[in-house]
């Protein structure tokens, strides 16, 4: 089965499988620069934010995620928690918050961050562990409505999240339309993506950090009419968006949807 790697050159050194991930952040955590590079499986490899943006308070936040945080409401399951900024944040609003991530050295950082519950889960698996209409608000900051995969694996996420939610949850998901750049790189890697049947913002990636490299995953990034596309046959219906005000998103595209749900 081809997981999307590509060639190797005869005697060269490859990456670890691992926690690539978790081991960043702690990097970070313990004082350290906490380089994190972005694989993808046509061979483009990027540097993210990294450290500083895992880490960063709340009043370095970009406006739309402060502005996010400002429609999270009661019991909150913050998807994608990584170094729990945002479970930390809304901790300090008085608000009970179950911070869950597939990565195990994430979770730990939280955890000796301050992050009060704080579990390995992956989004898959919430509806298996956490009883139904837990959660008054699910939030995905940091793009993380990505976690939702594929076309094909979103619908069943989504159901799972709503399954978990109460009956006037809301879930505030943070995503980018991916054609909204002029990057020639991303602009063939969307035609790519169309002539194997996918969405243009389908991710086949994987995080690494010197020597380890997590196993290749799924991630997507949606346009507002695609995550209201990929929600239609679920619970949650999108009825909002927070964009960056003018002039604040130089790179174009970032939003936050705004979904309630309607059983």
């Amino acid at each position: 089965m081809d997981d999307g790697s590509t060639d190797e050159s005869p005697g060269a050194a490859t990456p670890e499988t691992g926690d690539a991930l978790g081991a960043m952040l702690r990097e970070y955590h313990g004082g350290g620069e906490g380089v994190e590079l972005i694989e993808r499986d046509d061979g483009w490899i990027g540097i993210s934010a990294g450290g500083a943006f895992y880490f960063a308070d709340y009043d370095e936040w970009p406006e739309p995620d402060r502005r996010a945080l400002d429609r999270v409401e009661g019991r909150v399951l913050d998807v994608g928690c990584g170094a729990g900024r945002a479970a930390l944040a809304l901790q300090e609003r008085g608000h009970d918050v179950t911070a869950i991530d597939v990565s195990p050295g994430a979770v730990e950082v939280a955890r000796d961050r301050g992050v009060e519950d704080a579990r390995v889960v992956d989004i898959a698996d919430v509806a298996d562990e956490f009883d139904p209409g837990t959660f008054d608000t699910v939030l995905m900051l940091g793009n993380n409505f990505g976690l939702v995969g594929t076309a094909e694996t979103a619908p069943d996420r989504l159901r799972n999240l709503a399954t978990v939610a109460t009956d006037d949850a809301t879930l505030v998901a943070q995503s980018r339309d991916p054609v909204a750049t002029d990057d020639e790189a991303h602009l063939a890697y969307h035609e790519y993506n169309r002539e194997r049947g996918r969405l243009p913002g389908a991710l086949r990636m994987r995080v690494r950090h010197e020597r380890l490299a997590t196993p290749w995953f799924d991630y997507l990034m949606a346009a507002p009419d695609t995550m209201a596309e990929l929600t239609s046959d679920t619970p949650w219906d999108l009825v909002d968006t927070i964009e960056p005000e003018e002039g604040l998103d130089p790179a174009g595209g970032d939003y936050v949807g705004l979904l309630t749900v309607e059983r």
